[in-house]
């Protein structure tokens, strides 16, 4: 999937030529260039930068001075890399785009765990992600100490609003997907959202789910209804919760928060690809 994200965007950037290093640079010609970082955060994407560099030139060398999940200052130098001039002014820009990107995710994800610290709570992304580079996304979500919820709509059955009213209700929606389950003979997990405490009372009453999300449910309400949730099952609660507040959810014994605005409202890390030499 990575290998397919930078096939795609290098043929999106490059198309029939980096005309601009074409024109002006010499196919001969040899220099390097340092990542400047212009932003406190958490740095992610320098894996991914060495695949980027390597998929468009493999005699291209990176030395990395500071890997991904570290934290990092205005002024720090990630890596350098060295080689053919043109190869690094053509993969300069991707290079760039995706490490800001997964730098704003990991260090707003790395922020928000630290506001949980010390309680069992895991914090877990969603699928509100750009579409075409999900897994970039997730990645950075894990770089900064987050979790990944499902990856997609195939990996597991999650029984939201929509899917409830369609079935008709909480008991034929969990019925259906346990038959489901069983005809095809995949191992998939089974979370349900509940809406109210009637609906909790339905699933609890019909078992046959994994884990159980309380949607937009304030803390007070969680720690209410908690008391009648067994161990066996995992709770999450989503919807709602902001920086201001996430700490409460996290004193309720939830075992997971998600959180969407992890990867779509984060500001990126600033930072820079500036030629060393040449």
């Amino acid at each position: 999937m990575i290998n397919e994200i930078i096939r795609n965007a290098l043929e999106e950037d490059i198309g029939d030529g980096d005309h601009s290093s074409l024109a002006c640079v010499p196919e001969s010609a040899e220099g390097a260039a340092k990542l400047l970082v212009k932003d406190d955060g958490i740095i992610a994407g320098v894996a991914l930068a060495k695949k980027i560099f390597h998929a468009f030139d493999p005699t291209l060398i990176v030395a990395v001075l500071i890997e991904d999940g570290k934290e990092v200052a205005i002024g720090d130098v990630v890596f350098e890399v060295s080689g053919r001039s043109r190869s690094i002014l053509s993969t300069e820009r991707l290079v760039l785009n995706f490490m800001q990107r997964m730098s704003g995710i990991a260090t707003q994800t790395n922020a928000i765990v630290k506001l949980i610290n010390g309680t069992k709570v895991r914090l877990l992304d969603t699928r509100k992600t750009t579409p075409g580079i999900r897994y970039l996304e997730k990645w950075a979500v894990r770089i900064g100490g987050g979790y990944n919820h499902r990856f997609g709509l195939y990996d597991m059955i999650m029984l939201k609003d929509n899917h409830i009213d369609y079935a008709g209700g909480v008991k034929p929606a969990i019925q259906k997907a346990n038959e489901y389950v069983g005809n095809i003979g995949k191992p998939l997990k089974i979370e349900i959202e509940v809406r109210s405490e009637q609906e909790l009372e339905e699933v609890l009453e019909i078992g046959g789910v994994d884990r159980i999300m309380l949607d937009n449910f304030s803390p007070e309400r969680i720690k209410k209804v908690m008391i009648s949730i067994p161990d066996k099952y995992e709770v999450e609660a989503s919807g709602g919760i902001t920086i201001e507040t996430i700490k409460l959810y996290a004193d309720t014994g939830v075992d997971y928060i998600s959180v969407g605005a992890l990867t779509h409202s984060f500001n990126s890390l600033d930072m820079s690809l500036k030629a060393s030499y040449f």
